[in-house]
C-alpha cells in the first residue's frame, strides 16, 4: 500500500517535507552538498535492491530539492 502511495505525488511531498525540515535546521553549504551526494549515491543503490526499488525517487528528489536549496543559499550570500 505504501509503495503505491509513494509512486504518486506523495513522493514529491515527502521529499519536500524532509528537505523543509533540514532547511529550518540551518544547514551550511557543505552539509547541503553532502545531502546531494548522499541522495545521488543512494539512487542507483536503491535501484538495484529488490524491495527498495519502489522508493528510488525519494533520494533523487531529495538531492534535487537539496540542490535547489543550495542555489538559493548561494543567491542569499550574494545579496
Amino acid at each position: 500500500m505504501l509503495q503505491r502511495a509513494l509512486g504518486s505525488g506523495w513522493a514529491i511531498l515527502l521529499a519536500g517535507f524532509i528537505v523543509a525540515i533540514m532547511a529550518f535546521a540551518g544547514l551550511s553549504a557543505g552539509a547541503w552538498r553532502s545531502v546531494i551526494v548522499i541522495g545521488l549515491l543512494l539512487t542507483p543503490a536503491m535501484l538495484y535492491h529488490k524491495r527498495l526499488r519502489h522508493f528510488v525517487l525519494l533520494p533523487s528528489r531529495i538531492a534535487l530539492v537539496g540542490g535547489i536549496m543550495l542555489v538559493m543559499l548561494n543567491l542569499k550570500w550574494l545579496m
